[in-house]
């Protein structure tokens, strides 16, 4: 991308939204859905789903073995400036994980609803996407990822704590809802 360019809400792109992912086509570069894009088109719906992450300093994200089969593993998360990183300890096996295949989900800790107050049960809430790596490989320090932004979920009661309420967004179709019994 060229200097000065701007994102599609409208604010200048950083180095590291300037990245992207290199397509077939080699002249078109896929732009990468920061955290902060994701603030900046749906700010009320980010603080909820950030307060669910920042309530806990333990969060778990799934990746994907050399086989397929799926890892769970707990992480710490980061919110920094526009955006969402995490990090893995040297020769770590999700490390490695997200170095082969980019995927994972990410999810907030997750308490039960308090029976009898099930309506002040805050949800849980979950992020989806590709991991991109920092730097060129695992370091003394381990390896840092920055969030490419797929899906984020917010899954909670309504205000009766009859229905569950699933709310997602994704940079192609926006903020929607469902409602379950």
């Amino acid at each position: 991308m060229q200097a000065g360019a701007r994102s599609l809400f409208g604010g200048a792109l950083s180095a590291h939204e300037q990245c992207g992912e290199q397509s077939v086509a080699p002249a078109i570069v896929a732009r990468m859905t920061s955290w902060g894009d994701f603030e900046r088109a749906e700010p009320e719906f980010a603080h909820r789903v950030r307060g669910l992450f920042d309530a806990h300093k333990h969060k778990t994200i799934a990746t994907l073995r050399a086989d397929g089969s799926p890892r769970i593993s707990g992480i710490e998360a980061v919110f920094d400036e526009s955006e969402l990183s995490f990090g893995s300890m040297p020769n770590a096996r999700k490390g490695n994980d997200l170095r082969r295949d980019p995927r994972f989900a990410l999810h907030s800790a997750t308490v039960d609803p308090v029976d009898g107050a099930e309506a002040q049960w805050p949800g849980e809430a979950k992020i989806s996407g590709k991991a991109i790596a920092a730097g060129p490989s695992t370091g003394p320090d381990g390896d840092t990822f920055y969030a490419d932004i797929a899906e984020v979920v917010h899954t909670h009661l309504d205000d009766k704590a009859t229905r569950v309420v699933i709310e997602w967004w994704t940079p192609a179709h926006g903020l929607r809802a469902v409602e379950r019994e």
